[in-house]
């Protein structure tokens, strides 16, 4: 019997402004790497509530999404670690508020930057996935879905029941 494929599921926030994008800058394995404000969806909560929350932990920046950018399927390999992964990403298009002093950066993230167009794509080598770019350039290109078309069914927020 073959083990079963199961996705990583994971969220991020595509924010503008000025013509700028908020992009986050973290320490990963291969090294600092260039991402959007994202991670995996936690038990419990919409992928739009997970959004919200990476935003927050990642920027100190409320997030607020008015749309889904898309959603997207990506594999990606590390050989040194022997993993084959791949993502299912939910990315939402929204805006943001300033950052609040009184938080700090979630653990792994060093620096929030805010980047042109231009400047995502001249940083392609430093991007944590081919994902990074692809969202913004389908922001950038107008790509807007209604947040309804993701449906989240009341049974995801009932708490778990354990067992005896």
């Amino acid at each position: 019997m073959s083990k079963r494929w199961k996705p990583s599921v994971t969220v991020a926030a595509v924010i503008e402004k000025d013509g700028r994008f908020l992009l986050v800058e973290e320490h990963t394995p291969e090294g600092l790497r260039l991402n959007n404000p994202a991670g995996h969806l936690d038990p419990g909560e919409s992928p739009q509530q997970g959004a919200v929350r990476e935003a927050l932990e990642e920027t100190t920046c409320t997030f607020v999404p008015d749309r889904l950018v898309g959603v997207y399927l990506a594999r990606f390999r590390r050989p040194a670690r022997d993993e084959d992964v791949t993502y299912l990403r939910f990315a939402f298009g929204g805006t943001c508020g300033e950052a609040d002093p009184a938080r700090s950066l979630d653990t792994g993230i060093v620096r929030t930057l805010w980047m042109t167009l231009d400047e995502v794509r001249a940083s392609v080598n430093r991007h944590r996935s081919a994902l990074v770019l692809q969202c913004i350039e389908d922001y950038a290109a107008g790509r807007r879905f209604p947040l309804d078309a993701v449906y989240c069914d009341p049974t995801v927020f009932v708490p778990e029941i354990k067992p005896g």
